[in-house]
């Protein structure tokens, strides 16, 4: 798949999801396969570009191209002016929020909200492709609600403007994440435009992905939910798709090395006590991927328990790194039961 001038190989795409496709994270996730990665969204307003938080999300030292920034808003000049904005500071595309559910985005009319507004979605893409010179992707759901499912509407619009891609979730904005996402009106979008469509939703393993693209015909798969704590998800499909073949999972031990890398990125990123609060879910995530069979004995799910406890309330970065070493180390060698958890 191509978006402008990217080759997106392999085919497969890190979803932009707030408060966690941050740098690290991104990184993370094309060293283990992804094609593309796409940052959590910068808001539009320039007012707030200043802050902290946006000063981070518009950081893409050292990031492998090509570099996709997603904005948010409702007004197309200031939509424009945050996307002449993102390039200069290092975009290679830019990515439109029309799917974002939450409350507080669609309160402000951004997000999935604007699918309720076809005339307004199409002057805030023409506004943006006429800013940049850079490929303008778009991502959206299937409509408002079920009663007003549009999707086919707006990807006809997208492909007008000279939207470069669009990455369909198979939900309305009404379904939020509830219920199974649907596939048959991504594969509609598919059939009613030439520019490359991107399906999401509930795609969380390798035979689910090519399900999906069976079932679409669309030209790539984008994963969100499903990489939090499983970020060799990416590698795991791509390989699918490529051989039919399954990896094998990672040992302990190479979760244990991906999971360290991760949290000691998080803490150089955002700092030792920020990086801190913001590995916390991470952990959350990749413990989650331990499989109960793994712990043996009540004896062993209590010392797990006891340190997610733990960790949950360490704000020292040594500390949480070598915990978590220790636990994974345990682990491993089979002796969890008789781990001491000690900040």
């Amino acid at each position: 798949m191509r978006i402008g001038p990217h080759t997106i190989d392999p085919p497969v795409v890190l979803a932009p999801m707030a408060g966690v496709t941050d740098k690290p994270f991104r990184q993370l996730c094309k060293r283990l396969g992804a094609g593309l990665a796409v940052s959590e969204m910068t808001h539009s307003d320039p007012r707030l570009w200043t802050t902290r938080k946006s000063r981070q999300r518009m950081d893409h030292a050292g990031e492998p191209a090509p570099i996709s920034v997603q904005i948010a808003g409702h007004d197309p000049a200031l939509l424009a002016q945050a996307a002449r904005y993102n390039v200069d500071q290092g975009a290679q595309i830019i990515d439109i929020n029309m799917g974002c559910p939450a409350k507080k985005v669609c309160n402000v009319w951004a997000g999935s909200a604007l699918l309720q507004d076809e005339a307004l979605v199409a002057r805030i893409l023409a506004a943006v492709v006429r800013a940049v010179a850079v490929p303008v992707t778009l991502k959206i759901r299937t409509g408002w609600d079920h009663d007003h499912r549009n999707g086919v509407t707006i990807a006809r619009i997208a492909a007008a403007e000279g939207i470069a891609a669009l990455a369909v979730h198979g939900r309305t904005r009404a379904d939020l994440y509830q219920g199974r996402a649907e596939y048959d009106t991504i594969a509609a979008i598919k059939a009613a435009v030439a520019i490359p469509v991107i399906a999401n939703g509930d795609i969380d393993s390798p035979h689910k992905a090519r399900a999906v693209l069976a079932a679409t015909g669309a030209d790539a798969i984008m994963v969100g939910r499903a990489a939090q704590g499983r970020p060799w998800i990416f590698g795991e499909i791509a390989h699918f798709l490529a051989s039919g073949e399954l990896l094998p999972p990672p040992s302990l031990p190479e979760v244990a090395r991906i999971l360290l890398d991760h949290l000691a990125a998080l803490h150089a990123f955002h700092g030792p006590l920020q990086g801190v609060r913001i590995a916390r879910k991470h952990l959350g995530w990749y413990l989650r991927q331990v499989d109960h069979a793994e712990l043996g004995t009540p004896a062993a799910l209590t010392a797990h328990t006891a340190f997610r406890g733990v960790i949950n309330r360490i704000d020292d970065a040594a500390a949480q790194l070598r915990l978590t070493r220790e636990y994974f180390d345990a682990l491993a060698a089979g002796d969890l039961a008789h781990f001491a958890v000690a900040a």
